[in-house]
């Protein structure tokens, strides 16, 4: 079986969460977190290394936490765990930290810090969403095939499925070519807010109505590679974090940020990469804000009810 990772991101700040950690909040019936459960559906799904991109500061934390549950699991199933780290100081050389700079580089970035790790295919999850078992089944196994080095997938969601109750949400939202089975160009849309009319959902940003029913990215990619060999992506993205340097961080030094969806949109647009959409069935959700928190709760526990994920969650690995 050729060997697949799943990256992990789970460096975040989290401002919006308000105290606290939200990646390691827990949501299970005992204390599982959002992790816990895309672990499972990875390891399930066949991927067998996990890389964790975290803050140093929240290292402690993690560690803690994975260390006591998640590492012995995954050392029973063969699957290799390893850590990176999502510096504000790893700059492209030649650039330095904007004087006043505090808010991290982004997704892009957070990919980057694990790139002497990476030699193989991999996914990119974000740690603080919950996208469901087929997601990880169709990704891994697009990733197990023989690719084209400028192709990339994606886990398409639809943008209703994957709005906030509780406030506004930043989307990839996708224009998808004819036949829905790649998309042509992702621009990444913050606030979108959910709207409810005669009891249809919809959704919108800056006052200007999207279309509900549209793929949105989730940040769950594929990236596939020769076996044995990193993904030539990787190097595309290094160069790109150089472009950023250059032209982003110059006109916005203190907010800018390099976004896997706004770099893979410019690849697309430029005609450099296709995207295939790998569309999923299941249901998002995520603890954007606090208040999130007991819903996410009450879906964990539908699904165990709905017979989906064991109450003992790793119980059903073999």
């Amino acid at each position: 079986m050729k060997s697949t990772t799943v990256l992990i991101m789970a460096a975040g700040i989290g401002s919006r969460f308000g105290t606290g950690i939200k990646q390691l909040e827990p949501v299970g019936l005992h204390n599982e977190i959002i992790m816990d459960y895309s672990i499972h559906d990875a390891i399930e799904a066949g991927f067998n290394k996990i890389i964790f991109v975290i803050r140093k500061e929240i290292e402690a934390d993690f560690r803690e936490r994975i260390g006591n549950s998640v590492e012995a699991i995954c050392e029973k199933q063969n699957v290799k765990i390893a850590y990176a780290f999502q510096e504000l100081s790893a700059v492209p050389d030649g650039y330095t930290v904007p004087s006043g700079r505090t808010k991290p580089w982004g997704t892009g970035q957070a990919v980057l810090a694990a790139k002497d790790l990476i030699h193989e295919p991999f996914a990119v999850i974000n740690a603080d969403d919950y996208y469901g078992k087929e997601a990880y089944r169709r990704i891994h196994d697009w990733l197990a095939l023989d690719h084209a080095n400028n192709a990339i997938a994606m886990a398409g969601f639809i943008l209703k499925n994957t709005l906030s109750d509780n406030g506004g949400v930043t989307r990839g939202v996708c224009k998808v070519a004819e036949g829905h089975t790649h998309i042509i160009d992702v621009v990444e849309t913050s606030n979108i807010v959910k709207t409810v009319t005669n009891g249809k959902i919809g959704a919108e940003a800056a006052g200007v109505e999207l279309n509900p029913e549209s793929y949105v990215s989730m940040n769950f990619w594929g990236f596939p590679a020769k076996e044995g060999c990193a993904p030539a992506y990787l190097d595309v993205l290094e160069q790109g974090f150089k472009e950023f340097f250059e032209n982003d961080v110059k006109d916005n030094p203190l907010k800018a940020e390099y976004l896997l969806p706004t770099h893979i949109g410019g690849l697309l647009r430029d005609g450099k990469y296709t995207v295939k959409v790998l569309e999923t069935k299941d249901k998002w959700f995520g603890v954007t804000y606090k208040e999130d928190k007991e819903s996410v709760v009450q879906s964990f526990k539908k699904l165990i009810e709905d017979g989906v994920y064991k109450e003992e969650l790793y119980s059903d690995l073999t």
